[in-house]
């Protein structure tokens, strides 16, 4: 049953989808998605633990990067659920408050995830242009009010997306394109015009990850201009190895998002297939990412885990 058989303010469920054209092979499909939602909540949860337990962790740079994992942990634990019901139990309702609820969390985890990224690249700005201030400036009380900050601007920019959706009206069709509730993919489903809601997420969208892009672009900016004032290309080097961790972050959240945004003005006249593959990359891929790359690219991360794993073998 895909359709409502007449007009409702608000159907009682949507039906969620898979991937078009690949339903026999759902079940399978779920074995990497669930390694996915496994390695994302354990990696993660590692992260915050190590920089917890490591004292020479504290640092405001691995402090952010664990309210980071702490946000990458949020968006799986509310994204990747839905998504395995579909795709294991071929469990597709979901009821419409619920639905709404899925939204604004994944967009206040999606806009956190973005300010934590900004809180980063300010860390590393103070970091390498003003060494002198840094301690001075990113203070333990400052980087929890930066956290704070970071959930209420989420939570405050996100909280009309819901609010608007139930003053739509919905017709018969309740099919969502994906297995997760996503704003644009709900909204076209209505009836009524939907314009305000469309004016206020180019709004959201300008307001949070707009801002935030233009402020680490502006802060890698500042910071290639230190460091090529820097006399020794060792020096440059060893400066610039400090940002490898984060600037592979940042492209790794910021490039699916540009494009899923670019696919969903034009994707009427295309495919449906590149708006699914994109959003599962950015919604299931960047908190899998994000603790490898950490991993694998920072010194002190990786020195810390192998003490983890050591004392554990004992």
């Amino acid at each position: 049953m895909s359709t409502l058989n007449s007009t409702h303010h608000q159907p009682p469920f949507f039906l969620l989808s898979g991937i078009p054209g690949l339903e026999a092979s759902h079940i399978w499909i779920s074995m990497p998605l669930s390694i996915m939602y496994v390695t994302a909540i354990l990696g993660n949860s590692i992260i915050i633990h190590i920089v917890h337990k490591a004292p020479s962790l504290h640092e405001p740079q691995y402090v952010f990067l664990s309210l980071l994992a702490a946000t990458d942990i949020g968006m799986s634990a509310f994204t990747l659920p839905t998504v395995l019901k579909v795709f294991i139990f071929n469990h597709r309702e979901t009821g419409f408050h619920g639905c709404l609820a899925q939204i604004f969390f994944i967009h206040t985890f999606s806009s956190m995830e973005s300010a934590m990224l900004l809180a980063m690249a300010f860390d590393r700005f103070m970091a390498i242009c003003n060494p002198l201030r840094y301690t001075i400036v990113l203070t333990p009380s400052r980087i929890t009010q930066m956290g704070l900050a970071a959930v209420a601007r989420g939570a405050a920019l996100m909280m009309p997306l819901p609010i608007l959706l139930q003053q739509l009206p919905f017709c018969r069709n309740i099919v969502l394109s994906y297995s997760f509730c996503f704003h644009p993919d709900v909204m076209k489903l209505a009836c009524g015009s939907i314009r305000v809601n469309i004016i206020y997420g180019l709004v959201l969208v300008l307001c949070s990850f707009g801002v935030d892009s233009i402020f680490i672009v502006l802060s890698y900016a500042l910071v290639l201009k230190t460091v090529l004032g820097i006399a020794s290309r060792e020096g440059r080097l060893k400066v610039l190895s400090t940002c490898v961790s984060h600037i592979h972050t940042v492209f790794i959240f910021y490039v699916p998002l540009i494009a899923l945004a670019l696919i969903h003005r034009i994707g009427r006249y295309h495919s449906p297939l590149p708006h699914i593959t994109l959003s599962n990359i950015f919604l299931f891929l960047t908190p899998v990412l994000n603790p490898l790359v950490y991993r694998v690219k920072t010194k002190q991360i990786r020195s810390a885990l192998d003490r983890l794993f050591k004392f554990k073998t004992r």
